[in-house]
């Protein structure tokens, strides 16, 4: 193999090539392709330059995106897993929230956004504050024997970023995985939806529920992120943590994660999400035979 961007014999590649494929773009192009394209299709060429990537190689990669696309479903995500062990959807969402708050004159400090992952799921059950995401036929079954050490109350208020008020009637949406480390849709052992639910803030803005301190695991590897990971070393864990979607009328949704600060997995996260002001500390609750584990964390929505 030559020098990278070169072939065997010495010479460069055809220098008109990429512009070429960009100036087909036509005139009636979508006008946001037509901005980000040119970009994109600079980096894909001189990606292959610099490395020489082979037929062989760039079918690899091809047959990868296949596979993930095949595997995703409205319950698992693989496209965007590869996203995340890549580090793509952490830098993303860091992006949007920059735009967002130089859109907003940068003034008010909100809760740090988190990468959505893969495992979300719409349209999960509407609870009562102080209810509890583990459904009462988990409650029920030889799975929540495991579950019992873990047993959380998690609480405290959704507030304006500009005013520091509460926020009434916020919907507080919340899923996280099992002490096995697994989702309810990746468990034949959990029922549907367990460890899922949307809750409503109060006139103060307080939500509450019980949950389970999180579990550190490893993300699947039985598709293509796993994969990636074996081959490059790089080990599969994700550090223990708390999804959460906060949404009210007239703020901006919050798409964010709460990890437990004393998961060794912080500070070397598989798919790099951590943020300091997300970092928790679970505290032992007394006189709850409900729950082992407390937890208060408030979130700052900034305004539309």
């Amino acid at each position: 193999m030559g020098d990278l961007g070169r072939d065997d014999a010495g010479e460069m590649y055809d220098p008109y090539f990429t512009e070429n494929v960009i100036a087909a773009t036509g005139p009636n192009a979508n006008p946001r392709l037509k901005q980000i394209m040119p970009a994109l299709v600079r980096h894909l060429h001189d990606f292959a330059r610099e490395v020489n990537l082979t037929v062989a190689e760039w079918m690899a990669g091809v047959e990868m995106i296949n596979e993930a696309g095949r595997m995703s479903d409205d319950k698992r995500n693989e496209t965007q897993l590869v996203c995340d062990v890549l580090g793509l959807e952490t830098l993303v969402d860091e992006i949007s929230s920059k735009l967002l708050l130089r859109g907003g004159g940068g003034a008010s400090a909100t809760t740090p956004s988190a990468v959505l992952g893969p495992f979300y799921r719409a349209d999960a059950p509407v609870l009562p504050n102080g209810g509890s995401v583990i459904s009462p036929e988990a409650m029920n079954s030889p799975w929540f024997e495991d579950a019992k050490p873990l047993l959380a109350h998690v609480s405290g208020r959704v507030v304006s970023a500009s005013t520091g008020k509460p926020v009434a009637g916020a919907f507080v949406d919340v899923w996280l995985a099992g002490p096995n480390g697994l989702y309810e849709q990746q468990d034949p052992d959990q029922p549907d939806m367990n460890l899922r639910g949307r809750f409503r803030t109060d006139d103060q803005g307080r939500y509450e529920m019980y949950a389970l301190r999180p579990t550190a695991y490893p993300v699947p590897d039985d598709g293509p992120a796993g994969k990636l990971l074996q081959l490059l070393d790089r080990h599969p864990y994700r550090p223990a943590h708390i999804h959460f979607i906060v949404a009210a009328d007239g703020y901006r949704p919050l798409t964010t994660q709460v990890f437990d600060r004393e998961d060794k997995y912080t500070k070397d996260d598989a798919v790099f999400a951590v943020k300091d002001d997300l970092l928790v500390k679970f505290e032992e609750r007394i006189g709850d035979e409900k729950a082992r584990w407390t937890l208060k964390y408030d979130f700052v929505l900034g305004e539309v």
